[in-house]
């Protein structure tokens, strides 16, 4: 059974995944920070100063006393709230890594050369007497041995 599995996890396929996922992680938190860090804070800036993650709705206002100003004070008093503004944010970073593989992807179908989308020549015909496939350039149906044009 070890070595089953080992072959398994040593397949090509298993290790192209591993090393995917492991840039694809490494590539989200480069884009989280690109969110979070670079592009949000200019479009709160335009907005009026507005800060995406502190959008919340309490829900139930636990030991605090709401108003809250900030989300890390709603959690610190214990509120329930519903963060839909880090849901913003978790979508358009969601947004920018699918634009960016789907640029990815485009560019290295650009780069493979086109596939033939000629059908290959049939290799085979129908008898028409028996009806069973017999080769192309055949003249006697080898099944039937009928004549053929």
């Amino acid at each position: 059974m070890l070595k089953e599995f080992r072959n398994f996890a040593m397949r090509g396929n298993v290790v192209d995944m591993a090393v995917g996922i492991i840039i694809g992680s490494a590539f989200g938190a480069i884009v989280n920070s690109l969110v979070r860090d670079v592009l949000m804070p200019p479009v709160g800036f335009l907005l009026g100063g507005v800060d995406f993650s502190n959008f919340f709705l309490v829900l139930d206002a636990g030991q605090g006393n709401p108003p809250f100003p900030t989300l890390e004070a709603a959690r610190e008093a214990g509120a329930v709230t519903l963060n839909y503004g880090l849901f913003i944010n978790s979508l358009i970073t969601f947004l920018i890594i699918a634009f960016s593989v789907f640029l990815l992807i485009r560019a290295i179908n650009r780069l493979q050369p086109a596939e033939e989308t000629a059908a290959a020549e049939p290799a085979t015909k129908e008898c028409p007497y028996c009806a069973l496939p017999i080769p192309i350039q055949a003249r006697r149906c080898p099944h039937c041995t009928s004549r053929l044009a």
